[in-house]
């Protein structure tokens, strides 16, 4: 198994989320998601939340049903996508590449060392899938996928994890943030070999991209699209089922459903429905504590920006 493709790193950390006390099962977001590829055509998807909403926990799932690297039947049998039909000709049945873009090289100083690592990994693990076909890595790695789609009729599902963690990077120039948009145009744009991407982000793809590099993508935020809106973060009845769950299960409880109403629901998605910080909640109640979780999450421009962007979005924030 390889760095990127048909990595064992997604069902082995979706796996230890199942395990947990506190979990709740959105699942069937896979189903959304193979119905907006099959149904509609949607092959390019981008959700993008703030952070803490279980984005990189979604991206783990959808690489660990789809990929190849792992059998999981025993394990999404027990979830709610085991009862969906529609999903079970494609548990286990593609190659994927997943990649989290937060990951870098150690000591990088440099945009040239941070891709280089994508590349080289992904080269690596083609020539080693695919070596009567992959004979020259010094060709581009989407001249080697379109080899192997040409030979082979491989198509591969992208699940990228954390796109946009490059524009935040000390040492990322605004000729490396150019560069890196043309290597996502260069990879995923109108490539046959792509089944589908799967694609999460912390902001908008436009505060990045004002041009075509990445218009393929259909974006799917928490503030202004309906779809997806409740398979990130919890929703009113998952926050009542954890507290019974908290209750039973914690000694001394000094945590009432109230304060988590005051403390940790100041979101509304698109639709109107009221929403929780996962990571909020879910720390919380195993610390049996109230305090700030989320806003230790992430730097406070992202915020900033978010909030100015999204201004009919409403944000409770606890002293």
């Amino acid at each position: 198994m390889g760095r990127y493709l048909d990595s064992r790193e997604p069902f082995e950390s979706y796996r230890g989320i199942v395990g947990t006390r506190f979990f709740v099962d959105k699942t069937l977001l896979l189903e959304d998601i193979l119905k907006a590829v099959e149904v509609d055509g949607q092959r390019y998807l981008c959700i993008t939340r703030p952070r803490r909403f279980g984005k990189s926990v979604m991206a783990n799932m959808v690489a660990a049903f789809l990929g190849r690297a792992e059998e999981t039947g025993d394990l999404f049998d027990q979830l709610e996508i085991g009862q969906s039909e529609c999903c079970h000709g494609h548990l286990n049945q593609y190659p994927v590449i997943y990649i989290d873009f937060s990951e870098i090289p150690e000591n990088c100083v440099s945009y040239r060392e941070y891709i280089s690592r994508v590349l080289g990994g992904l080269k690596q693990d083609l020539s080693e899938a695919f070596p009567e076909i992959v004979t020259d890595t010094g060709i581009s790695v989407w001249d080697i996928l379109k080899q192997v789609f040409r030979k082979a009729g491989k198509k591969f599902v992208f699940v990228i994890d954390e796109w946009d963690s490059i524009f935040h990077m000390s040492f990322i120039t605004e000729e490396d943030k150019k560069a890196y948009l043309l290597f996502l145009k260069s990879l995923l744009k109108d490539k046959a070999y792509v089944k589908f991407v799967y694609m999460t982000g912390v902001l908008p793809i436009a505060k990045y991209s004002s041009g075509s590099e990445l218009n393929m993508f259909v974006e799917y935020d928490m503030t202004v699209m309906e779809r997806f809106s409740d398979c990130f973060g919890f929703v009113e009845k998952e926050v009542d089922r954890l507290f019974d769950i908290y209750l039973q299960t914690t000694k001394g409880p000094k945590i009432t459903r109230k304060d988590l109403e005051v403390w940790y629901d100041g979101y509304y998605t698109a639709a109107g429905e009221r929403l929780y910080n996962p990571r909020s909640v879910v720390c919380a109640l195993v610390n049996n504590q109230l305090a700030n979780y989320w806003t230790s999450s992430g730097p406070y421009d992202e915020i900033f920006f978010f909030i100015t962007q999204t201004s009919h979005i409403d944000f409770a924030y606890a002293p």
